[in-house]
Parts: structure tokens; sequence; C-alpha cells
């Protein structure tokens, strides 16, 4: 029989048109969905009631693009300009890696991100079949991609990375009771030959599959990409016929009022990374243009490795305040655009919009439960504003996916975090010679 949870008098987050609101209301959870907003229907007896004083519930963070594996090399590679840090440092540190590494990676990640109120995540890694065993162990919600670099049909690497792809999709296609999804991931342009591309294209229409990717990151790309194809990044995806599949593209920091266009003229969703793009001084995605443009706008914090952290309450933060001081306008990017960015964008983004990204009857429950007796909140005036401009992420108390409690009352009921700490350290000091130093001298 399925579960029957009741959330009591809570402040909510709710949407109201396309805005977003917050009210006291009781929520109802029977089995995997919202069963009532408000009145509870007659014959509805929970099974448990969490009660809701000083208390708010919100829909779960979506994190459209992160790499989760890469917690192991977290701290590894810092203050370093983007190129040495991934070709001299990050890739390298991948080659040592071994089996059974990125699986306990995406734990750790799980923790993490459950830890500070995130529910669904869109991964891109390099080892085929361990992200989605961690993903399905975890409980969380999970879009994943194994990440393809190729040259074309006459590279076996690029080849076999695709039959990865591919056979893992079928073994894992219906695991975690619909939570995990695939997508196929071409890395990026400058790692993906446009036959390879061609290929890419061609398997995600059969497997009826979207496309994640990371495009227009840092200024050596566009010139690399203009060097090679006469375009950018942008105009060379829409080129090869990639567009033409739902496309999710991470960074986007350097675009064209062109590539703006062709964005929104594909309907594309652009996954920003604000704390990464600034730790690697890649700049900042023109957030504000692309709002305007009706581009569908998401959140992501990228891994571990280039940003220390997977907590989507400072990306939030980070993406609010950046794009105010930027653009020299307090009211770019207000709270409630940045929570949609957080939630229902991210939803939208991964075709999941009908499923999940806001508080509605009939969705999925996953959900956030936050804590506010905390210092930082007090006065409770503007709780709209304060989960933007003042939440930490330690407010997440209680967390719910599926129907499922995975954290109560700041503990995990399916996740064992002290081994999964264990583990990870040994990894993360197996693969940095040297006891755990970075790999870079300094």
């Amino acid at each position: 029989m399925a579960l029957r949870i009741l959330l009591r008098n809570m402040q909510a987050l709710l949407p109201e048109g396309e805005l977003l609101t917050v009210k006291r209301r009781d929520v109802g959870i029977e089995g995997d969905r919202l069963a009532f907003v408000g009145q509870a229907p007659a014959g509805f007896v929970p099974d448990k009631i969490i009660a809701g004083e000083d208390r708010m519930v919100i829909p779960g963070l979506i994190n459209t693009h992160t790499h989760a594996y890469m917690t192991i090399f977290r701290g590894r590679a810092d203050d370093l300009p983007f190129q040495r840090w991934l070709f001299e440092n990050i890739l390298p540190m991948e080659e040592r890696m071994r089996p059974g590494d990125s699986y306990w990676g995406t734990l750790l990640a799980a923790c993490e991100m459950l830890r500070s109120g995130t529910t669904c995540c869109n991964d891109m890694y390099i080892s085929a079949g361990e992200n989605a065993r961690a993903a399905e162990e975890s409980g969380m919600r999970a879009v994943l991609s194994r990440g393809l670099v190729g040259g074309g049909r006459e590279d076996p690497g690029g080849i076999r990375r695709l039959k990865e792809a591919t056979a893992e999709i079928a073994e894992f296609r219906n695991a975690g009771n619909g939570r995990i999804t695939f997508r196929l991931a071409p890395h990026a342009p400058y790692t993906c030959a446009p036959e390879y591309l061609a290929l890419v294209i061609e398997r995600a229409k059969e497997l009826g599959v979207g496309i994640h990717t990371h495009l227009a990151e840092s200024r050596a790309e566009i010139a690399d990409i203009r060097e090679r194809y006469g375009a950018t990044p942008f105009g060379l995806m829409e080129r090869v016929g990639l567009l033409e599949l739902p496309t999710i593209a991470a960074h986007c920091v350097y675009m064209s009022p062109e590539d703006i266009e062709i964005a929104a003229r594909n309907r594309m969703s652009v996954a920003t990374n604000p704390v990464s793009n600034l730790k690697l001084a890649n700049g900042a995605a023109p957030v504000r243009e692309l709002l305007a443009a009706g581009v569908n706008v998401s959140l992501g914090t990228d891994g571990a490795a280039s940003n220390n952290a997977l907590n989507l309450f400072r990306e939030l933060g980070f993406l609010c305040l950046l794009h105010k001081g930027i653009n020299e306008d307090p009211t770019c990017v207000s709270a409630a655009e940045g929570l949609r960015a957080a939630t229902i964008n991210g939803a939208r983004a991964l075709g999941l919009e009908s499923e999940t990204g806001s508080i509605e009857p009939g969705k999925k429950a996953d959900l956030t439960i936050l804590n506010l007796r905390r210092t930082h909140w007090y006065p409770h005036s503007n709780l709209m504003a304060a989960l933007c401009y003042g939440a930490q992420g330690s407010e997440a108390e209680t967390v719910i996916v599926n129907g499922e409690i995975l954290m109560e009352n700041g503990q995990f009921t399916k996740l064992d975090e002290e081994r999964i700490c264990y583990e990870v350290q040994k990894i993360s000091d197996r693969i940095c010679a040297g006891g755990g130093q970075p790999l870079r001298a300094v």
C-alpha cells in the first residue's frame, strides 16, 4: 500500500501563474506523488505527519550540470587557468582512476546534494555503469549521460564510448522506479569532430534521447572552433544538426547576439554555472540577454573539481548577485527568476516539467523541507528573498524524492555517509601522488 505523508501547515513555495508565491499550506503525499496542496480530501488518513512550525517546503532543487564523480578531485587543482586545470591536471588524474572510483565519488556527490536540498541532477561522467548504480542506490532523481569524445567512424575510442553509452541506457533505463533517465553527452565541440557528432545524433534519434553538452565555455574554445570550422560553437552545433534534438548546453559564457538567437530558435536550454565559471576565470553567461530572448535558463554547479561545492543554494545566490553587479541593475535576475532557474526551469531543461520542479498535485513528490529556525532567517519577513540571498543549504532538514524520505532530520535513510567519505578519501590520496598533495607545483 502507498505510504501517505502529511506536511502539516508549512510555508510552501508554490507556482502562481508564471510567478512564485509563498503561502502556508498542508501538502499531502500518496505513494510517489503529491496528492493535494491545501485542504485534504475526504478519506486521506496519513501514515506519517511532519509538523510545519518554523518549516518551509520547496520543490527539490535541480542541478542541471554536474560531474558527480569529480568529488574525488576536490581541491586538487585550484587556482589554475582553465587550460592548465583541464589538460595538465584533471585529465591526467582521470587516467589514474580505477573501476569503482566513479561509483564512490558519485555517492559522495549524492550525499552533498541531498544535504543541501537538491533532489535531481543532470550528470555527465566517464565510467559507464558506475554512476547509474550509484544514482539508483542513492534514491535521487537523475538524468545520466556518458561523456563522449571522438573523431569519427575511424576512431575506436569514440566508437567504444558510444557503444558503452548505448548499452548502459539499455541496462538501466527502467532502474529506480523511473527516477533515472538518460541523454547522450558529446563533451564539447573541441573534443568531438563533426563526423563523430553525426554518429551521436543518429544514435540519439534511435534511442529517443536528448543531448547534454558543453558550449562556449572559454575564449580559447571560441578561437579554436572559429579557426577550425569558421563558426562559433553554437553555429557549428546548428550546422551539424545537433540542436534539432532537445539540447541542454552548459556554461555558454561567450555568446554573440546571433548565438542567443540560435539558442532561442532551437528552444535550447542553457545551464549556467556561475561559481565554476568565476573560479576558472572564464567569465559569466549573458543570463539577462538569454532570459530576454525567451531562452530557458537553468542552474548547475559543474563538478566539485572546478567549483569545490555542489550546493545549489550557493549557486542561486551567486546567480542573482553576479548579474546585478555585471549589469549595474538591481532588478536583474530577481529572486523569483533565480528560484525558477533552480526548480521548474531545470525540470523543463531535462524534459521533466510535467513530473517535477514545482509543488502541484499530481507531480512527483520531490521536496525539500527547510528548518527556518536559523538566525540568518530572522525576521521571517520575505521568505522568497531569504531563499535566494540568505539560505546556505544547511537548512535542509528533510528531503523526499519520489515519495521516499532520503534524509530525515539531517540523517540519511539509505546512504552510509561515513563509509562513503572514507572510501573517497582513499581514492583521492591514491590518485594524487605524494600523500594526497596536488599534482601541480605552486
